[in-house]
């Protein structure tokens, strides 16, 4: 699939708001629950999602340099308010003009990166921790098919590099596809592609 600068911005809206709305599932006795992600539970993992907003925000205006706006919150007892701001201001700093020209310093990644492709970088990171979110609420997401394809198109490109994948690492290493899940679509592949088990996490109810 061809990712178009004309839409990658509003395909990452989409996923982001798919992700406050799965957040905002989440009650009081939801967020010492583990998650998907290895060691975390729902409240860590809100947090890093918080972290991840403040940091592509601060970087899509130049300073994504600055380690300060990629720490998470010291303050999560009210998880789901706090991911709704951070939600925002990402979404905020997105949808200036010319930002898919800008570049963008990503210290997770290493590196800087132009707009377009750091925009994309989010996009499947939020499809994934929507997923994550809802997995652990036994809930399920609801994405339409170009925002997963768009999702998928971005997965396929992460290196296999073992310096990449691994604890402690930008990314968790890939899970092969078992025989019988074969073709069970963009979500999933994706979902595999960055270390995620979807059969171990079904929707409940």
């Amino acid at each position: 699939m061809t990712l178009h600068a004309a839409d990658i911005v509003e395909w990452n809206r989409i996923a982001v708001r798919e992700a406050v709305r799965v957040v905002d599932l989440a009650g009081d006795d939801d967020w010492e629950r583990d998650s998907p992600c290895a060691g975390w539970t729902l409240r860590r993992l809100v947090a890093h999602m918080a972290a991840q907003h403040h940091g592509f925000a601060a970087a899509a205006r130049g300073a994504g340099h600055e380690a300060a706006h990629w720490r998470e919150p010291r303050d999560m007892g009210e998880p789901a308010r706090v991911h709704r701001a951070a939600a925002a201001a990402v979404l905020d700093a997105f949808a200036e003009p010319g930002v898919l020209k800008r570049e963008f310093v990503l210290p997770e990644l290493g590196g800087a990166f132009l707009g377009r492709r750091a925009v994309g970088f989010h996009l499947v990171d939020y499809v994934v921790h929507a997923w994550d979110v809802a997995a652990t609420l036994g809930a399920e997401v609801f994405l339409p098919d170009e925002v997963l394809l768009a999702a998928l198109a971005v997965a396929r490109r992460v290196p296999a590099d073992p310096a990449l994948r691994g604890p402690g690492a930008a990314f968790a290493p890939v899970v092969p596809t078992p025989e019988e899940a074969e073709g069970a679509g963009a979500l999933e592949e994706t979902l595999r592609l960055l270390g995620r088990r979807p059969e171990l996490w079904p929707v409940r109810g």
